[in-house]
């Protein structure tokens, strides 16, 4: 098996994000808050916004591909995880708790918790949150009824 390299990106690989995020969108579409149709024709200047918009995004490399992204917005008073996904043949290897600890990691150097949301029957992915130290705060009171239940998870750093 080749060795995973976990890089921080920015704006200037914006191809790069934009193929992990796509073959993310495609695997899970139910796990994101967008959809493959909401990217798939994005233009240059909507992938780079968003690497410049997000302030840390952090791509695992295979040496064919990238197999693994996971972001980290800036909340304020807080830090949330978002868009974590990991190839299907990496899962079950510790990529996840790799890419998981980049964003609790940069969230206590500014002395902020991670926080998010996770689908409620993702049962696998609350568990790497789980084993990566968040608390299971469960689905936020007054949760819409013709929503897909999400659970709010919190790591304190």
């Amino acid at each position: 098996m080749s060795e995973i390299e976990i890089v921080r990106i920015g704006p200037d690989e914006w191809e790069e994000f934009r193929d992990v995020r796509l073959a993310s969108l495609r695997d899970a579409p139910g796990a994101f808050g967008a959809t493959y149709d909401d990217w798939v024709d994005a233009a240059e200047d909507r992938w780079r916004r968003r690497l410049v918009d997000v302030p840390l995004t952090v791509v695992a490399r295979s040496s064919t591909r990238p197999v693994g992204v996971v972001s980290g917005a800036d909340a304020g008073d807080r830090v949330e995880l978002i868009s974590m996904w990991v190839a299907p043949e990496q899962r079950g290897t510790g990529l996840a708790g790799r890419l998981i600890e980049e964003v609790v990691a940069w969230a206590a150097s500014g002395d902020k918790p991670t926080f998010l949301m996770v689908r409620d029957d993702n049962e696998a992915a609350i568990r790497s949150y789980t084993r990566a130290g968040f608390t299971d705060l469960g689905v936020p009171d007054g949760w819409p009824t013709d929503a897909p239940r999400e659970r709010r998870m919190r790591h304190d750093g």
